[in-house]
């Protein structure tokens, strides 16, 4: 059964909670964190397409109501975006990065958001979870609902010499033959979806006489000031497929949730391979993600070592996309890695953690990357997040940052590669 949120009762218990004193993870003994910088996904949204658009031409059957506005943030995502802030103040808390029941003093914390709603939202909510009752400043830019250039993915170079390449990247990312070779591997998972839509009897097909969705246009689309694209049946497969991944995470009964058709965990590995590889070959490629994430690149540069607003936060939370992860994780040339108990490889609300560590030992810093996520079933059964029963946590590594038995590599190693990728992304200003 699906939890039902009860917003005062979780009001409450967000106030009286207290840090648990159970170990999150094995750490080195002398080892003491010193800085965290989270980037964030968004939490759990309402699909950004609505009646009228694709859900809607794709299948003669009625999409379930959601109660939030398309693209905005449920109610439930807010709520479990703050167990996620609870969470990890008790865990910045066990480190001795912060006191507990204190407040932290302004200069100890940065959290900054994209200015969309879903992702201005998330910051509040996790805010609210990490720092209950206190006044910390989120940032953000003035104008609301409109994309804040470092969080905005979008293609910056102009050139056709470049385009040519961005292409170029884009169909080498997506397999030896193209576009055209993805979407023939993706074929069963279209065809699973034509199936679950009855996508034959859909006004795209009765209408416009559009019957087989294997069959659509499909072409990679590389425009400067926008976003890469792609047209065909990997755009149409993500826009439904993310609308049925967002069903199962806000709770909808197992009959609404792509009217009770997906039957199996491979049916649903399917189904999230489409979007995974739709961000993949869109912000995914070398070349295409180091032009659209030079922005973010150069302000998590200055995060460590000139530190934002000239303040050296301890805590810092960025809020933005999946798109902005896809392309930071390829840019920093992170190892393959594989995330337990979730469909997705970029899972909604999920967190990269950058965290610096000093090994008083020796007096060298370190550097330890994770991969901070909710299960499916914890996102769909609402769970509280406390360090008793926390969050997956996943280790990921840098192709130039070896890591040791721990997980840590050198701080230096980082900061250079880091470093070599803000050099150039300035070149390109």
């Amino acid at each position: 059964m699906i939890k039902k949120f009860n917003c005062r009762a979780w009001l409450c218990g967000l106030l009286i909670s207290l840090p648990c004193s159970v170990a999150v993870s094995a750490t080195p003994e002398g080892y003491q964190l010193e800085q965290v910088v989270l980037f964030s996904r968004h939490g759990l949204r309402a699909p950004l397409a609505n009646s009228g658009s694709v859900l809607a031409i794709s299948t003669p059957k009625s999409w379930p109501a959601w109660e939030t506005k398309g693209g905005y943030l449920t109610t439930k995502g807010g709520i479990l975006e703050s167990y996620f802030g609870e969470y990890v103040r008790s865990w910045l808390t066990q480190e001795n990065l912060f006191i507990n029941d204190t407040c932290p003093q302004a200069k100890d914390t940065f959290i900054y958001a994209n200015s969309l709603q879903r992702t201005l939202a998330s910051a509040q909510y996790f805010t609210l979870g990490a720092f209950p009752g206190c006044e910390v400043k989120i940032f953000h830019q003035t104008d609301l609902g409109v994309m804040d250039p470092n969080f905005n993915p979008i293609i910056h170079d102009g050139s056709d010499e470049f385009k040519q390449s961005a292409l170029a990247a884009m169909n080498a990312e997506a397999s030896v033959d193209g576009l055209a070779g993805l979407n023939r591997e993706l074929k069963p998972a279209y065809d699973l979806l034509s199936k679950i839509t009855d996508y034959k009897n859909g006004s795209v097909c009765l209408t416009d006489k559009r019957c087989d969705l294997n069959s659509e246009p499909a072409e990679f689309i590389v425009t400067k000031d926008k976003e890469p694209g792609v047209s065909g049946p990997l755009r149409i497969g993500t826009s439904i497929s993310d609308a049925f991944i967002l069903q199962y995470y806000e709770g909808f009964p197992t009959q609404d949730i792509a009217w009770g058709a997906i039957q199996s965990d491979s049916e649903w590995k399917m189904l999230a391979a489409i979007k995974d590889r739709y961000s993949e070959v869109l912000f995914g490629s070398p070349l295409v993600a180091k032009d659209v994430s030079a922005p973010m690149i150069r302000y998590i540069h200055a995060i460590f070592t000139q530190d934002v607003m000239r303040q050296p936060a301890k805590f810092n939370l960025l809020v933005g996309h999946d798109s902005n992860i896809v392309s930071l994780l390829s840019i920093l040339k992170i190892k393959p890695y594989q995330l337990s108990g979730q469909f997705e490889k970029t899972p909604i609300g999920g967190k990269i953690v950058f965290e610096r560590w000093k090994d008083k030992a020796t007096d060298k810093n370190l550097m330890k990357i994770e991969y901070l996520y909710q299960t499916r079933e914890q996102i769909r059964h609402g769970d509280r997040l406390t360090l008793s029963h926390p969050p997956k946590r996943v280790v990921l590594e840098m192709a130039d940052c070896p890591i040791d038995a721990n997980g840590f590599c050198s701080f230096e190693d980082f900061a250079k590669a880091l470093g070599a990728l803000q050099q150039a992304a300035q070149k390109k200003e």
